[in-house]
């Protein structure tokens, strides 16, 4: 995902702080990743709870040799769990706490290491979500949150929940903790899901020794469908898993194996990201998750054997499988650990790593038959889905602005009273304008022993994510500070005020390594406005429309986003005035501003855009203008622009079209403008007077509405060529009047990929782009995408005689289809592919049904010869599914006309399907429906139909008692 997409959805966690925006019951490709899963956890208890969000502490304990790691999130907190935290320290402080805490489990009392790779959901590194509260809270409130934020946030069915509590020991002298069994009755639970269990399942322990207690857990079923799972829970089904742990810190135990009560009451809860992301995901599996996916995918590219497919136990012939899950989990383990400074060794902690990474290397090449150096290989993508993206985009970034918040903050505390709180304003201009994390603030102010005024910071931040959640109160807001109303207007002319200067917007420059350098500009404020009145002067915390002589930054007009950015008081480095939108109205540029401190008419200041945002901007826009001729030279000269839109992000292009265009000419289309991008042609711009510009031969139609002089942006050639009486040389490339901001040469572009295209309305189609690193990953997608469908293809073609097989396929078919229609990759591949896919899908459907067919046929032969002339046939059968059992049953009454089937299949599940038909002869006092709701009725199943057929289906251990109602209600109705 693009660093602006990432920006939207923080954004959006912003704008609504504690709820989920992504509901999980909508399939896989609507669930979020698990980034937005682990910020939906943090955000509910920071901003629902007032819960204080930590880092994670690394995986090597810091002061507990007893420790050889991490193993839960409260690890670091144990001093206060004892009681032995020092009374001044930070960590005496918190009374309530959330974090995502890296965590490893092999070695020690929990450990996991040798059930990892047999089943889909152990791990020796996890990540575990967790709050705590430090004499705070205790089970009523603790119980209370987690339902909450399971059943109303991420939206988990509560049918499929069941929760356990500590059952009591005798040997102990502890009594069951009914407190927290009424808990979860008072909070809606039914009796039938709250359930006892002994000390080994409900009483928590961190190691030998150590804080401990009673904890009750929430566990998920992955079937529901309205069963009672109950008997299922904590007896290691696959079906049935834990996904949180709320342990209730009341011991310790000490080393003679005594328990003593602790200090204070304490709650510690933790769940796993990975087992919380598979549920959300609606996945079986851990390792079907985004946070397996791509290891698994680097893993078959490297050893080049057959596909994990998430086979467990004897299914897993050969145990490649269980290799493939081993690797993924033993890799991520090693580079968390070696990031944290544990290194394979011959003690503790050492020790236990060297044997995960010898038992990695060991299915590597015993059971992969991998190369030497997979493990090595498979590092650069761990440190993708867990660390590199990040770090890539944010370093560069915050590095230029780390030097200037320092100087912010030490000036700010210079001018501050004595034992007051740092104030919000600023620190918001520090967290909104330079990318200073919130942490990163506090841990600076911590270390001048300073405290920022937090609750002042959280009313700017609910403010800000009410105005950019774009309601109705938002957008009058934003258009009373930004839009001159007509009065304003006269009275600046009346004035005497002068229209603002923007042409500095257009002073950027290449530098001598082919950057861009983008110049600040000296202002001075001429009037501020603000609730539509034009005013002299505005105070601290107000937001405002400012109008300066003269400015760099762009004003939204011509298709293409407004600039972002910040102002400083001229002198005063170290106060930032947020920019967050800028507005072209009569003549005067009006940047809508959050004052810091007051503003006056007559200050001076210093703008500064947002480069990032700046260029991307321009790199979209001259792309817009390459598209346009593109189209044009490849769909002919009648192409005409219908509109467009620019953003930092994508490009939008709406033009005239006779036609849906075809995959050719969107292929033709991006290698015109690539060719122009590896020419890397000079981008030349002037302001002409409109009557020279009517001249441009091939220029699109001029009219009034543009300014005079315009200006001119001409690809390749200069302006004064296209000027030149006569000359045909704009005919030859893009030459169009635009305002906008632009690249220098096309060579910045690197790429453009049309990832959307069409039809408006008859006549009129639109197309969406990308460029740059964006195009990039486009490609890659189409080209990752493109080699599932090949595999697929070929596999197709080996024309299997197992239907579960081309059943596989036919789904892998349907998901891949999915995939390629919501996946940003080039148009025309898509339309390629889609075409590809829908041959594979009807190749796929005909092969099952032709299988099918035989082999109901074969059944229904053996079944004639074994009830030869019968009016009823009343038998089990072996069948994969109920469509051949249907097709069986078909074939028997064609073969027999005047007899009347119902067969049984017992499925390996403990399943029992039911299809039948009746006789024509028979009706109306034989019915097919009714026959079949008696016979699943006894089988404590459901069935329907109609009159001649029905199908249906029921639990095996009524099988037998349903063969006998179904010769019985035959014969009854024989009778009449």
């Amino acid at each position: 995902m693009a660093v602006a997409g990432r920006l939207r959805w923080r954004l959006l966690l912003l704008a609504v702080p504690w709820r989920w925006r992504c509901s999980p019951r909508r399939g896989a490709a609507g669930c979020p990743p698990a980034g937005q899963v682990r910020a939906a956890f943090l955000r509910f208890f920071e901003e629902r709870y007032g819960h204080r969000r930590l880092p994670s502490a690394p995986v090597r304990p810091r002061g507990d040799p007893r420790l050889l790691f991490v193993n839960a999130g409260m690890n670091q907190f144990k001093p206060i769990f004892l009681g032995t935290v020092h009374p001044r320290s930070e960590l005496a402080q918190h009374r309530r706490v959330v974090n995502s805490q890296k965590c490893m489990r092999a070695g020690g009392k929990h450990n996991d290491l040798e059930d990892v790779g047999r089943d889909t959901y152990h791990h020796t590194f996890f990540e575990m979500l967790g709050n705590w509260s430090f004499g705070d809270y205790f089970k009523e409130e603790a119980c209370s949150m987690a339902w909450e934020l399971l059943t109303q946030v991420y939206e988990i069915p509560k049918d499929r929940l069941y929760v356990t509590y500590f059952a009591g020991d005798s040997s102990l002298g502890l009594s069951a903790d009914e407190e927290c069994r009424d808990v979860w009755l008072c909070l809606g639970v039914p009796a039938s899901h709250v359930l006892p269990f002994p000390l080994k399942d409900n009483f928590w322990e961190m190691g030998d020794t150590g804080p401990c207690g009673p904890c009750t857990e929430i566990h998920y079923d992955h079937v529901g469908g309205g069963r009672n799972a109950a008997a299922l829970v904590n007896q290691g089904s696959p079906d049935v898993v834990e996904i949180w742990n709320l342990v209730f810190m009341q011991y310790s135990r000490e080393i003679e194996g005594n328990l003593l009560p602790l200090p204070q009451h304490h709650v510690d809860t933790g769940m796993g990201l990975e087992r919380l992301v598979t549920v959300l995901q609606n996945k079986r599996s851990n390792y079907d998750t985004d946070l397996f996916t791509p290891i698994l995918d680097a893993i078959h590219k490297g050893c080049g054997g057959p596909r994990y497919q998430g086979l467990v136990g004897d299914a897993d012939v050969g145990h490649v499988n269980m290799a493939y899950r081993v690797v993924a989990d033993h890799v991520r383990a090693l580079c968390v650990c070696i990031t944290d400074g544990i290194y394979p060794g011959f003690s503790g902690a050492e020790l236990v790593l060297r044997r995960i990474l010898r038992r990695a290397v060991r299915f590597c090449s015993e059971v992969l038959h991998a190369p030497p150096g997979l493990l090595a290989s498979l590092v650069p993508t761990v440190v993708e889905v867990l660390i590199m993206d990040v770090i890539n985009e944010n370093e560069a970034a915050f590095q230029s602005s780390l030097e200037r918040g320092r100087r912010i903050i030490e000036r700010t505390v210079q001018q501050m009273e004595p034992s007051t709180n740092f104030p919000a304003e600023v620190a918001w201009s520090l967290y909104g304008n330079l990318g200073f994390p919130l942490d990163l603030i506090d841990l600076i102010l911590e270390e001048k022993g300073i405290s920022l005024d937090s609750a002042a910071f959280n009313e700017l931040a609910l403010e800000d994510a009410k105005r950019k959640a774009g309601g109705p109160r938002a957008g009058q807001m934003e258009d009373t500070n930004t839009r001159l109303d007509v009065h304003s207007l006269a009275q600046l002319r009346s004035n005497n005020v002068p229209a603002t200067d923007d042409s500095p917007k257009y002073a950027y420059t290449l530098g001598q390594h082919g950057q861009y350098e983008f110049s600040p500009c000296q202002a001075t404020v001429l009037m501020l406005y603000r609730d539509q009145s034009l005013q002299k002067e505005v105070g601290a915390g107000q937001r405002c429309g400012v109008i300066l002589d003269r400015t760099n930054f762009y004003a939204e007009q011509g298709g293409q986003a407004s600039d972002q950015g910040y102002m400083i008081h001229l002198g005063q480095q170290d106060i930032l005035f947020p920019v967050k939108s800028v507005r072209l109205c009569g003549g005067y540029v009006i940047h809508e501003v959050t004052a810091v401190e007051t503003l006056r008419a007559g200050d001076q200041v210093q703008l500064f855009v947002d480069e990032a945002q700046r260029l991307a901007c321009m790199m979209n826009h001259t792309a817009t203008h390459l598209l346009n001729f593109a189209l044009r030279r490849v769909l002919g000269d009648n192409t005409e622009q219908r509109g467009s839109h620019v953003t930092a992000e994508w490009l939008r292009f709406d033009f005239d079209t006779k036609g849906p265009v075809t995959v050719e000419q969107l292929q033709q289309v991006e290698q015109v403008v690539q060719d122009v991008i590896k020419r890397n042609e000079v981008v030349h711009m002037a302001e002409v007077p409109l009557m020279l510009a009517r001249r441009v031969q091939g220029l699109r139609a001029v009219d009034e509405g543009y300014p005079d002089p315009v200006r001119i942006v001409s690809l390749g050639v200069p302006v004064e060529s296209v000027l030149t009486c006569n000359s045909e040389a704009a005919m030859q490339t893009s030459v169009e009047l635009c305002c906008g901001t632009h690249l220098l040469q096309t060579g910045a572009m690197e790429d453009l990929a049309i990832i959307s295209e069409r039809q408006l309305v008859k006549g009129i189609s639109r197309v969406i782009a990308v460029t740059g690193r964006q195009a990039k990953q486009a490609r890659e997608a189409g080209q990752c995408l493109a080699m599932e469908v090949d595999s697929v293809s070929l596999r197709m073609k080996e024309r299997s005689t197992s239907i579960p097989q081309m059943q596989n396929l036919s789904k892998e078919v349907g998901q891949l289809t999915k995939m390629v229609a919501s996946t940003p990759m080039p148009q025309w591949q898509r339309k390629e592919l889609q075409t590809i896919l829908r041959a594979l899908q009807r190749t796929a459907n005909t092969a099952v049904k032709k299988l099918e067919m035989q082999q109901a046929e074969e059944k229904a032969q053996s079944m004639l010869a074994k009830h030869c002339n019968q009016p009823v046939i009343v038998d089990t059968i072996p069948a994969d599914s109920l469509s051949i059992l249907m097709k069986v049953v078909n074939q028997l009454c064609d073969k027999s006309p005047g007899t009347s089937v119902l067969l049984l299949s017992p499925q390996a599940s403990g399943e029992v399907l039911c299809a039948c038909q009746v006789s024509k002869n028979c009706l109306p006092v034989f019915s097919a429906a009714d026959w079949a709701v008696a016979v699943c009725t006894q089988m404590e199943g459901k069935a329907g139909g109609s009159p001649v057929v029905a199908k249906g289906s029921g639990n095996a251990k009524g099988m037998q008692g349903a063969l006998t109602t179904a010769l019985e209600f035959a014969q009854s109705k024989l009778l009449k």
